[in-house]
């Protein structure tokens, strides 16, 4: 087990997960992944939700460790999705005492994943109500499609942790030396991303609490510096960008649009951009990619004309950030057509469709190759790109 020192009364039990290679079955995890689960020992024991299937065996040993034969009398579920909920009857049955708390919606949640009647078993919790412990007292807090609609968090006052569920969860195993912010980013806005407004909510309501730790249900146990951590999340959740800077999202057939977005970001950055991010939407991680368009303040998108719509990553691309809400950006768009270009026009209708998306003009047509006339009409969508 994870040597990870909380405090002597609240205790970590996850498992890290190094042999996943997609997470939610779509993103790419290099560094694995953490599933969080904590035990709080007191008068009463609690269990701070369970880990996914693939890591059932190394919990329930963990667990039974920490326990040192002695018996939880919670099981508090803050979420149901699958890698934190799937040992609850597991649980449940090894402990038949032991009585499970979640919000109301989750409780009725539990016959659509187990089999085990839990009649009698279960206390639907709301806004505002609280669990003693004995000395640590368990303050529950709804956050409704932060992202589930029965997710909850726990405040536990005395030690002042905020179990957080979803919420500053990040991708890679605890042990991964990388940055928390690239793959929080990147957690956060594909996973959460769509729902930004109910993350408002719910940090406003976080804003009312003293937090001295966050446990989330993936990542690092945070106890330093939270103003910045609260500071990423207010961004973007507010889907405000977070530097100033570029992103060059392209898709290419036989490289022609590939050299125009290159050149695209050489103009951008002889015009004094200092970000630029240049990304290959068929090779690069589409997921990073989402990152970056809302990480940066503005994008150009550059893909060719296919089957007389639109190169398929570059739609796959533009309908994933419309379903992430994608807005308040300045866009440049770059189409390529050999006969009767059509990617422009879809680019721009699946912009169109997002809030608050300006498209600068001119929108640059090629014609097969860039030529001079091409670099002429690049520099003057920088200029309009990067009008203020």
């Amino acid at each position: 087990m994870k040597d990870v020192t909380i405090s002597q009364a609240v205790r970590y039990v996850g498992v890290d997960d190094k042999t996943i290679d997609l997470f939610e079955g779509q993103y790419v995890v290099p560094n694995g992944i953490s599933y969080n689960s904590y035990v709080i020992l007191d008068d009463k024991i609690a269990v701070m939700d369970t880990v996914d299937k693939r890591a059932s065996q190394e919990w329930m040993e963990n667990l039974e460790a920490v326990l040192d034969g002695k018996k939880p009398d919670y099981l508090v579920i803050t979420h149901m999705e699958p890698d934190h909920a799937a040992n609850i009857q597991a649980l449940a049955e090894k402990y038949p005492e032991m009585e499970l708390v979640a919000s109301v919606k989750a409780v009725s949640m539990l016959p659509q994943f187990f089999t085990m009647d839990f009649a009698g078993r279960t206390r639907g919790v709301k806004e505002g109500e609280t669990l003693c412990l004995g000395a640590h007292t368990l303050h529950f807090v709804m956050a409704p499609m932060v992202h589930w609609p029965e997710v909850m968090v726990a405040y536990e006052s005395t030690e002042k942790i905020l179990f957080s569920a979803d919420g500053f969860g990040k991708f890679g195993a605890l042990d991964a030396e990388e940055s928390w912010t690239c793959e929080a980013r990147r957690y956060y806005i594909n996973i959460v991303g769509k729902y930004g407004a109910q993350v408002q909510a719910l940090l406003k309501k976080a804003a009312t609490l003293d937090i001295q730790t966050i446990c989330p249900l993936h990542g690092p146990i945070l106890k330093e510096n939270l103003g910045f951590y609260l500071e990423k999340y207010n961004i973007w959740s507010s889907y405000a960008a977070e530097d100033r800077g570029v992103l060059v999202a392209f898709a290419s057939i036989h490289g022609n649009t590939a050299a125009a977005a290159r050149q695209m970001a050489e103009i951008l950055k002889n015009k004094g951009v200092e970000k630029i991010e240049v990304m290959d939407l068929a090779r690069d991680d589409m997921a990073e990619a989402v990152e970056n368009a809302f990480r940066y303040s503005h994008m150009v998108v550059a893909a060719p004309s296919y089957d007389a719509g639109l190169f398929p990553y570059m739609e796959m691309f533009l309908r994933k950030l419309k379903a992430k809400n994608y807005q308040n950006r300045r866009v440049g768009v770059i189409e390529n057509g050999s006969w009767a270009p059509s990617a422009g026009r879809c680019m721009k209708e699946l912009l169109g469709e997002m809030k608050n998306v300006t498209v600068c003009e001119p929108m640059v047509s090629i014609r097969s190759t860039v030529k001079p006339e091409t670099v002429t009409a690049m520099e003057t969508l920088a200029d309009s790109l990067l009008a203020e």
